[in-house]
C-alpha cells in the first residue's frame, strides 16, 4: 500500500514538471502583479497617512505651546502693569501712613480715602512689609542707616523710613530701614 502512494506521488510531481509552464504560469502572475501593485500603493498610501499624522501631532503640539507661552506672556504683563499702577500710588499711600500716625486722619474724611486705597492695594494682593526688630533681610530691605548696638547679635531693623510693598512674590519696592549692627566690644 505504501508502493501504490509513493508511486501516485511521484507521479503527480512528473505531471507536474512536464505540464507546460507558460499558460497556467502567466495567468497565475497577472493576479499576483496586480496584489503586488495594490500592496505597494496601500503601503505607500498609509506611509503617507502617517506622515501626515505626525505632521499633525507636531502642528498640535506647537500650537499648545503657543497658547500657553501666550497665556503666560499675557499674565506677566498684566502683573507688570498692574505693578507699575500700584507703583505709583505708594507716595499717596505713605503719605496716608505717616498722616495716620501722627493722628492728623482720626475724625477726617481722608481716614475713609486711606482706607478705599489700602483695599484697592489688597484686591490685587499688594502686602507692605518692613516692620522694626525684624531681621535685616537685602533682597527686602534698603539700608540707609547703619548703627552699631551692643543688644543685638545679627543685623536688625532697627527703624522703618518707609515700608516695603510685595505684589505676590514680586518686591515692587523694598522698604528703607535703619539697621542696627553687633557693636564690636
Amino acid at each position: 500500500m505504501a508502493e501504490d502512494f509513493d508511486a501516485q506521488n511521484s507521479a503527480a510531481e512528473t505531471a507536474a514538471e512536464a505540464a507546460p509552464e507558460s499558460q497556467d504560469s502567466g495567468a497565475a502572475q497577472a493576479p499576483l502583479d496586480e496584489l503586488d501593485q495594490e500592496l505597494a500603493d496601500l503601503n505607500a498610501a498609509i506611509s503617507k497617512e502617517a506622515e501626515l499624522l505626525g505632521d499633525l501631532q507636531r502642528l498640535q503640539a506647537e500650537f499648545v505651546n503657543y497658547k500657553n507661552r501666550v497665556e503666560r506672556d499675557r499674565d506677566l504683563a498684566r502683573n507688570a502693569a498692574i505693578a507699575e499702577v500700584l507703583r505709583a500710588f505708594l507716595p499717596a499711600l505713605d503719605d496716608l501712613t505717616r498722616a495716620e500716625a501722627h493722628g492728623d486722619l482720626e475724625g477726617s474724611p481722608f481716614a475713609a480715602v486711606a482706607t478705599k486705597i489700602r483695599a484697592a492695594g489688597d484686591k490685587f494682593g499688594l502686602k507692605a512689609f518692613g516692620e522694626k526688630g525684624e531681621k535685616f533681610n537685602p533682597e527686602l530691605h534698603d539700608a540707609l542707616v547703619q548703627l552699631p548696638n551692643p543688644e543685638v547679635t545679627e543685623n536688625t531693623v532697627g527703624d522703618v523710613i518707609e515700608q516695603g510693598f510685595t505684589l505676590g512674590d514680586r518686591v515692587i519696592r523694598p522698604a528703607k530701614v535703619a539697621v542696627f549692627i553687633p557693636a564690636e566690644g
